[in-house]
């Protein structure tokens, strides 16, 4: 197992997934599995309407707990939207920008994604910055050229000092729910790219900032994923639901 300079940061992603009883279920097991957090961070990120029953179980412990999504204004006539200062309000700590399902689902565009962060960075949010590709551009060999494009958008208002707050996740939209992983190779390569763009941007402080995995993380690949040297952690969806395959990826190593 490679020696880390960076603390490994293992994050759930439920989507629209559980409901209130089993979600604050898998809190208590996991809060009760993860020790004092000093050799890895561990965070949920739940659907908002369970944000301030997660949060409260999770109290007491290093579990962090984080929203989906974010708006980047303070208040104002945004129908459906969560300001972050109303996360922050219930619980949360973190916040996911920038997932792919908000992308090409919904339609969100580059242009708020800076915003988006700086938002969160300014209301003492920990942001998890997610890029990735698709496959027609996986197999257009523009994977390079749109990771740079997403980390140009993403990190247009954030300074240096900034980088220590800030996590990338990089999650290639064809490997997401699908059951599909990238092979070990186009994950190094892709966080090559992620790592050498942070120096470009962001200096020797770049090094501060951790870049996790996403995309069909499975118990069966978590250990292997986690031994490479360009991986930081991992950003976990559907295996992140259940205790039983949730637990096995926070303890890769055991």
């Amino acid at each position: 197992m490679t020696v880390r300079s960076r603390k490994p940061y293992i994050a759930g992603n439920w989507k629209m997934n559980l409901d209130r009883s089993r979600s604050l279920d898998l809190v208590k097991t996991v809060k009760g599995r993860i020790g004092d957090g000093n050799d890895r961070e561990v965070a949920f990120f739940v659907p908002s309407i369970y944000l301030a029953d997660v949060s409260a179980v999770a109290q007491g412990s290093p579990l962090g707990v984080g929203g989906q999504n974010v708006w980047f204004e303070d208040d104002g006539a945004f129908t459906g939207e969560l300001a972050p200062r109303m996360l922050r309000e219930v619980g949360a700590d973190r916040v996911l920008v920038g997932h792919s399902e908000r992308r090409h689902i919904f339609r969100e565009t580059d242009e708020w994604m800076g915003r988006k962060v700086r938002a969160a960075l300014d209301n003492d949010l920990l942001p998890i910055y997610c890029i990735g590709e698709t496959i027609s551009e996986r197999q257009g060999n523009r994977t390079d050229r749109v990771l740079k494009k997403q980390l140009d958008a993403g990190f247009a208002a954030v300074k240096s000092d900034d980088a220590h707050r800030i996590t990338v996740a990089y999650e290639p939209v064809w490997a997401i729910g699908t059951g599909e992983t990238a092979t070990f190779e186009q994950v190094d390569q892709a966080h090559a790219t992620i790592r050498k763009w942070l120096a470009n941007k962001l200096g020797e402080e770049a090094e501060n900032i951790r870049i996790l995995y996403g995309g069909s993380v499975k118990p069966d690949n978590a250990r292997q994923l986690m031994a490479l040297d360009s991986v930081d952690g991992l950003l976990v969806g559907g295996a992140s639901l259940q205790a039983e395959t949730f637990l096995p990826i926070i303890e890769y190593d055991a």
